[in-house]
């Protein structure tokens, strides 16, 4: 990964160094501040359940916003114009706001709760418990590499220091002060990072579109663009970029641990507050951060070496003074790290509740034992993650393989802890035939045209439906819920049959969803078991205080 160019602006080895050394002994020394002397593992996981609402707003926000991030929204400009960052901001923003009300339904189930996975443990079992733990493993990982490879990719294009050089710093740098308190760490930490992101972000923005000439020169070039750029309801922008990002990001929003650990953070009367200012936050700083790929476009520049993720340096280099340069610099490491420091605490609260404390320990926990299972997971996870990024391993595939995982467990997850109707057999299965029909679609194991598009296209809409109904669902009830769902799924039939396949990054992802909801609902409605929830208040417990009460029975 030869990422040298004498086009762009760069800093010399010393000055990135120390760069870096303030940052992250900056945060390093913050972490100290919040550091116990005997940490419990309920604070360790989830900050003992009482993270306020700025600290949480900051956290929820600082995560949300990872370094693909800034690289996608300007791609996302530059590609479809003027109503790219908002394709780009608006539904991942939209996605923080969608969570909150299923949260609140997790919270009042599993009050003293760390990870979804032992909510599902308490409500179905093993086998449900470790989908979500494996999806979750797996995901985490990968964004590890993901914001590892590119602290590695910006210290080589601002520096002569190889691109090895910036992950190992990186990945240490991120460890070090995770593994002192965990999450506790994690969140103390996002509110500086975010409050570095909001400010350099209203600085740097700005500064390159008066560098340029100001809004008249951007105003001005926009009669190059074509005719789907410049429209704001452009249909190309929406099927190429809006639409599956929006099914992507929700399909997140249910199965990542970064967000529900959060949810079990943060105080549950500070939930709706905290999640609508985390909503606005983000929308904010990624949408005008999309704005610099679209002032690109505009004035007409390419892309160096043909490579998109080249814009925003490119813009920053270009057009900025070196002191603004070493702003973005922070601006961008901070955002990696806020979402690395994420995942590693993700990963060790996965192993320690799910992994350690619901199968390996079988109801004899050790909370001493529990906190080594947790830190040890993290120094694991960052040398996995070094190892992974230094490969430059493809990682699109395990993307797209990891998000229809999530595709396919939102239905059976959110109907769960809803529909006492649901089994461990309807959950399992639905996941798997959800997860298998969208390989199928996704990568075309078989000619998708004919009757077999016109399949696939029937469980896409149901899918559509499905997105639609749940959202519905979570903020106005189930019978208006239903209906949007009912409607939705008309449309669909008639608009989309014929028409959706040629969108097949789309078509797979909705097939996910519908498929894993049409398994989940007729294998639950052949079984009779009527499920009492009050159980799984009583089954997920705080390890420090007491071992958890009654082992679940085989069903």
């Amino acid at each position: 990964m030869n990422l040298k160019t004498e086009s762009l602006f760069q800093f010399s080895s010393l000055t990135i160094l120390l760069l870096l050394l303030a940052f992250y002994g900056g945060t390093y020394l913050l972490s100290l501040l919040i550091k116990k002397d005997k940490e419990t593992t309920s604070g360790f996981m989830v900050a003992s359940h009482g993270v306020g609402f700025g600290m949480g707003a900051a956290s929820m926000t600082a995560t949300w916003i990872w370094a693909a991030s800034f690289y996608a929204a300007a791609t996302s400009g530059y590609k479809y114009g003027v109503s790219g960052p908002i394709h780009y901001g608006f539904w991942g923003a939209l996605m923080i706001l969608f969570i909150y009300p299923f949260g609140m339904r997790f919270r009042e189930l599993a009050p003293n709760g760390h990870t979804l996975g032992e909510l599902i443990h308490a409500r179905h079992g093993s086998s449900s418990q470790l989908i979500l733990a494996i999806s979750n493993i797996m995901g985490s990982l990968i964004s590890l590499m993901v914001n590892f490879t590119a602290a590695g990719a910006l210290v080589s294009v601002l520096s002569p220091l190889s691109f090895q050089t910036g992950v190992i710093i990186a990945g240490v740098g991120v460890l070090s002060y995770t593994l002192t308190s965990g999450f506790r760490a994690s969140v103390f930490t996002d509110f500086a990072q975010l409050v570095a992101l909001m400010a350099i972000g209203v600085i740097i923005i700005p500064a390159v579109l008066f560098s340029m000439g100001g809004p008249a020169v951007m105003v001005s070039g926009l009669s190059n663009l074509t005719f789907e750029q410049q429209d704001f309801f452009s249909s190309e922008a929406f099927f190429q970029q809006g639409a599956p990002y929006f099914v992507a990001v929700l399909a997140y929003a249910i199965g990542n641990q970064t967000i529900t650990q959060r949810l079990f953070a943060i105080d549950k009367t500070k939930i709706k507050a905290t999640f609508i200012t985390a909503t606005v936050g983000y929308a904010g700083i990624v949408i005008g951060l999309g704005m610099i790929g679209l002032m690109a476009l505009t004035i007409g520049i390419e892309p160096l070496d043909g490579n998109m993720n080249n814009l925003i340096p490119q813009m920053v280099s270009t057009y900025l003074h070196p002191v603004f340069i070493a702003l973005f610099f922070i601006l961008v490491i901070g955002s990696l790290s806020s979402t690395a420091d994420s995942d590693l605490s993700a990963l060790s609260t996965i192993m320690m509740a799910d992994v350690y404390g619901k199968n390996l320990a079988k109801g004899r926990v050790k909370p001493k034992t529990m906190m080594l299972v947790g830190r040890g997971t993290m120094i694991v996870a960052t040398a996995a993650g070094l190892i992974f990024a230094s490969f430059k391993l493809d990682i699109l595939v395990m993307l797209v393989f990891v998000g229809a995982l999530w595709g396919a467990i939102v239905f059976p997850v959110i109907a769960s802890v809803f529909w006492n109707r649901v089994t461990n057999v309807a959950f399992t299965s639905a996941v798997i035939v959800g997860l298998l029909l969208f390989c199928v679609a996704r990568f075309e194991l078989i000619p998708i045209n004919g009757f077999t598009a016109l399949f696939f296209e029937i469980l896409a809409s149901v899918g559509a439906a499905v997105v639609i109904g749940l959202m519905v669902f979570g903020f106005l009830g189930r019978k208006i819920g239903m209906a949007a769902a009912a409607i939705t799924l008309v449309l669909m039939l008639i608009f989309a049959t014929g028409f959706l396949r040629q969108y097949m990054v789309l078509l797979a992802s909705l097939t996910a969803y519908g498929a894993s909801t049409i398994v989940c609902v007729i294998v639950s409605l052949m079984g009779d078991e009527h499920f009492d929830f009050d159980l799984i208040k009583q089954r997920v417990g705080d390890y420090d205080r007491k071992p958890p009460v009654q082992p679940l029975a085989k069903s």
